[in-house]
């Protein structure tokens, strides 16, 4: 029983690990959005700003388990490290003007600016975000370099 658990879990490692990463930056950024919008702390933030905040905190959190532990990317030059991180900061940064977009719209535009509805606001947010994130992730931070198929012919 537990070789085909191994096994499944080894044809599906990337994504389950993925899920798995996700799913604590999924709690983590619910829980720091909601103690940002509600009266837990005497912040008093908007939601949008709120939302922002809890992006950069979530943002250098996933970098580093989708880094080494999702994706398990060998690269640790500087200059690869760093490559990373920037196309890993400008991704997340197209998906979080799309969250503050439904933030917003929710928030601001439809009245669901009360507790829950705040969160469910986020909820949605969230669902796009990390479908989004998924994919620019997998196919252009931290993908697999391309071969040079011309040597391997030689």
């Amino acid at each position: 029983m537990m070789k085909k658990i191994w096994a499944i879990y080894k044809k599906y490692q990337e994504a389950i690990d993925y899920l798995f990463w996700g799913g604590i930056a999924f709690v983590l950024s619910m829980v720091l959005f909601w103690v940002f919008t509600t009266e837990l702390l005497p912040l008093k933030w908007g939601e949008v700003f709120a939302n922002s905040v809890d992006w950069v905190i979530c943002v250098i959190f996933t970098f580093f388990t989708n880094k080494f532990f999702v994706f398990r990317s060998k690269s640790l030059s500087p200059k690869a490290f760093g490559k990373e991180f920037v196309e890993f900061v400008m991704a997340r940064v197209f998906t979080l003007v799309l969250e503050d977009i439904v933030i917003w719209i929710g928030c601001s535009l439809l009245g669901y600016d009360g507790t829950i509805g705040k969160l469910v606001v986020k909820l949605i947010g969230q669902f796009v975000v990390i479908v989004t994130n998924y994919f620019l992730s997998k196919f252009w931070i931290f993908k697999e370099p391309k071969k040079d198929t011309k040597a391997e012919a030689e």
